[in-house]
């Protein structure tokens, strides 16, 4: 099997052709991936250990120092967005009790309608029970001598111009 590996291997480096430059031509019905061109890796120089880890624990030391420090105008920027986010906070609670105060207001408000309608309601159907036609029917005709109005004395009319009816208007002649 490795004798076979390595005659294909041949084979194709013998119908691989390279003319000047990077072209690669080949011969036959099939295409074979090529290899990437590895170029080399330019290392940097290698400095001693001791050197590498002294400046490195410079620049911690360094980074560290910078990020202790507050400048001024990191700080007045940090006390403003505090001062805003507190305002903000307890506006909202104001604004929250506020509500609150004015819904515990509303229902008491439609608890008070609700005990004023039962209260109307009441008194109408007392002034309704307290009316008595049959009183108000014999004072009329045996104390002012009212009488009902017979057929000859009531006279009926259709408009038609409109539903409208004005009080003032002249009553149509029969």
């Amino acid at each position: 099997m490795a004798a076979t590996r390595s005659s294909q291997a041949r084979a194709a480096r013998r119908n691989t052709r390279r003319p000047s430059g990077n072209a690669v031509y080949v011969h036959g019905n099939t295409v074979r991936k090529l290899a990437p061109v590895e170029e080399p890796v330019r290392r940097p120089e290698r400095q001693p250990e001791h050197r590498n880890r002294q400046r490195a624990d410079y620049t911690v030391r360094r980074n560290q120092e910078k990020a202790l420090q507050l400048d001024l105008p990191y700080l007045m920027m940090l006390v403003i967005a505090s001062c805003v986010t507190l305002f903000i906070c307890v506006s909202y609670l104001h604004l929250q009790s506020q509500m609150s105060a004015r819904v515990d207001n509303i229902k008491a408000l439609e608890q008070q309608l609700e005990t004023l309608k039962g209260e109307n309601d009441a008194l109408e159907t007392r002034i309704n029970t307290s009316v008595d036609l049959d009183h108000i029917y014999r004072v009329a005709t045996e104390e002012l001598g009212m009488v009902y109005a017979g057929r000859d004395q009531v006279l009926l009319y259709n408009k038609t111009e409109s539903e409208y009816v004005r009080q003032n208007e002249d009553i149509p002649q029969y």
